[in-house]
């Protein structure tokens, strides 16, 4: 549940809550200023999880070393020299760039 929840941050949310109140599970709460866009992307974001999940178990991604148990990537960690992972530096996703905030708080 922990690498789930790392791994949101590589698509630009805010990791929820980990085993509250029921114990492995996420706790999602999203606001009633969120948009359906930003909905939306965020259940797109859970899907591609889901698929990634799916190559672990289906070991075409290593257990111990994927986008997963290696979430959230920096940018240090994608723009480094060295690379040992069996994924390219492309493959985590990373927030847009232009969120910026209204009188409303962020976007």
């Amino acid at each position: 549940m922990e690498d789930n929840r790392e791994r949101i941050i590589d698509y630009g949310f805010h990791p929820p809550t980990v085993s509250f109140p029921v114990a492995g599970t996420l706790m999602i709460e999203p606001t009633e200023s969120e948009s359906k866009e930003e909905l939306d992307r965020f259940c797109d974001a859970l899907i591609s999880i889901r698929q990634e999940i799916r190559e672990v178990e289906e070991g075409t991604q290593p257990r111990s070393n994927n986008l997963l148990t290696n979430a959230p990537h920096t940018l240090a960690d994608v723009i480094a020299d060295a690379w040992d992972r069996p994924y390219t530096p492309s493959a985590p996703p990373f927030p847009p760039f232009g969120r910026g905030r209204t009188r409303y708080g962020r976007r």
